[in-house]
């Protein structure tokens, strides 16, 4: 059974940085991507940056130059550096994996359960 692990959430004043981690576990096949989205209340979970085996990466406009994306292959492990945080990043974090499954191919996405980050003064 697939778990993601997540981390390093929690309140931070604007203007600070936090560290998410989340270790995914529990599957004989590969991870193609690992990505961070959020929800913020009464909002659609968005994607807020996505990264590949290969470290090929892409973030949305508004955290573009503050938060950093990396990935540790070797533990199955996705990191998301968060630098210069706004009020408006608060939200519900959640990590997610995209499996590959070789036969029949296809891809199966599996998340995490959430881990609150809340930036006030």
């Amino acid at each position: 059974q697939v778990q993601l692990v997540e981390s390093g959430g929690g309140l931070v004043q604007p203007g600070g940085s936090l560290r998410l981690s989340c270790a995914a576990s529990g599957s004989m096949f590969s991870i193609n991507s690992m990505a961070w989205y959020r929800q913020a209340p009464g909002k659609q979970r968005k994607l807020v940056a996505r990264i590949t085996g290969g470290g090929a990466t892409n973030y949305t406009g508004s955290v573009k130059g503050r938060f950093t994306i990396s990935r540790d292959n070797a533990k199955n492990t996705v990191y998301l550096q968060m630098n210069n945080l706004e009020p408006e990043d608060t939200a519900v974090y959640y990590c997610n994996a995209v499996y590959v499954v070789p036969k029949p191919f296809h891809m199966v996405n599996y998340w995490g359960q959430g881990t609150q980050v809340t930036v006030s003064s």
